[in-house]
């Protein structure tokens, strides 16, 4: 049987005893339906996994006795940004869980001309509160201890104008090369990747003036929820951990 892993901002040691929070203690007591005696795992990106025991349960906390640490072997070694169009509902939910699935260490939401989904602050709030649980759940199944950062939406004028690495691409059906399998082993990975309707020549144009290599992943229009698993896939099997 496979121990449940759950993901705690509480500080984790050995042979420490720690509460989880309500909706913690709610999923371990109520979804998961562990007993006292149960074992379990907690982690968090500071202090790693840690093997743990159910202590009590009561009607709205769980107490657990940690034990040993354990080894994430699992954490990804190729650091891997994402620009990502933002898609409607199941769609971005889909790409950001698989994402997270493969290993990838950021996720930036894009604004783009062909973009469907409009977000007020209040509103971009619940999503990206929403994304972020996503990715966490995504992260307790896969054995990361490392969560990925789901940035804040923002326009994809104004993500293009920051920073990126040398090995940063855009994916274009219309390309005429994939990703280069000479040279050197990147330390960083940036892909932009285009929403339900693909990104515009003038965007495609724009991320090529600020750096972006223009790339092709086979013969085929993939959906934007299905671009993310293959681009990434490949390029774990090049520079990553596959």
């Amino acid at each position: 049987m496979r121990i449940p892993r759950i993901y705690t901002a509480i500080s984790l040691s050995e042979n420490s005893l720690i509460e989880l929070d309500t909706d913690s203690s709610h999923y371990v007591s109520k979804v998961l339906r562990l007993r006292e005696g149960d074992q379990l795992s907690v982690f968090n990106p500071d202090d790693g996994e840690y093997a743990a025991q159910i202590n009590t349960i009561s009607r709205k906390t769980v107490q657990l006795q940690l034990s040993a640490a354990i080894a994430c072997l699992a954490d990804p070694r190729l650091c891997i940004h994402i620009g990502l169009g933002m898609s409607r509902g199941e769609r971005m939910d889909y790409a950001i869980q698989k994402a997270t699935e493969l290993g990838v260490s950021s996720i930036s939401p894009l604004f783009t001309e062909r973009c469907e989904v409009k977000l007020g602050e209040e509103r971009a709030d619940k999503r990206l509160a929403h994304w972020s649980g996503i990715a966490r759940s995504a992260s307790e199944q896969t054995g990361r201890c490392t969560l990925p950062v789901i940035e804040r939406p923002v326009k994809i004028s104004d993500w293009l104008s920051q920073a990126h690495g040398a090995a940063s691409f855009v994916l274009d059906h219309r390309g005429h090369r994939g990703f280069p399998v000479s040279g050197s082993t990147p330390q960083s990975v940036t892909l932009l990747i285009g929403p339900e309707g693909g990104l515009t020549d003038q965007e495609i144009n724009l991320a090529a003036r600020s750096g972006f290599q223009q790339v092709r992943i086979g013969p085929r229009v993939l959906r934007t929820e299905t671009a993310p698993v293959v681009a990434l896939s490949l390029v774990q099997n090049l520079w990553g951990d596959f």
